[in-house]
């Protein structure tokens, strides 16, 4: 893994989170984009290179529903940047690394990506090539 790729903020108002980052924090607005498959709904904000990605969903068996309906608004993941995503899931498992994908999937912005489980590695880390 390389560098942190963005941070995940769950939300369960989007346009409310976009109004504070963008017009009253004054973070650089990159633009939303909705990502079916992941039941979602993104806003993302450059901070120096750092992505804030904000999340909102939009079907009821979206994850992110589910974890704003036990935790509320807040941090879900942090992603981090790697060149060879299958590489990476593999060396991973090789070191007993619990996957919640263990394959690639198609993320926002033409990326692939894959989520480490949370019980190893703390909070829930996302993996993403491309972008």
């Amino acid at each position: 893994m390389k560098s942190i790729d963005h941070i995940g903020i769950a939300v369960n108002n989007l346009g409310e989170a976009i109004e504070i980052y963008k017009n009253i924090l004054g973070f650089e607005y990159l633009g939303e984009e909705t990502v079916e498959d992941q039941g979602v709904k993104i806003a993302k904000f450059d901070c120096n290179g750092v992505h804030l990605e904000f999340l909102e969903p939009i079907s009821d068996n979206s994850p992110i529903k589910k974890f704003l309906e036990a935790k509320g608004d807040g941090i879900h993941h942090i992603a981090y940047k790697c060149d060879n995503i299958e590489q990476t899931i593999e060396s991973l498992k090789e070191k007993g690394v619990k996957m919640i994908n263990e394959k690639p999937k198609q993320g926002s912005n033409n990326t692939l990506i894959a989520f480490l489980h949370p019980k190893s590695s703390i909070i829930l880390t996302e993996l993403v090539q491309g972008g």
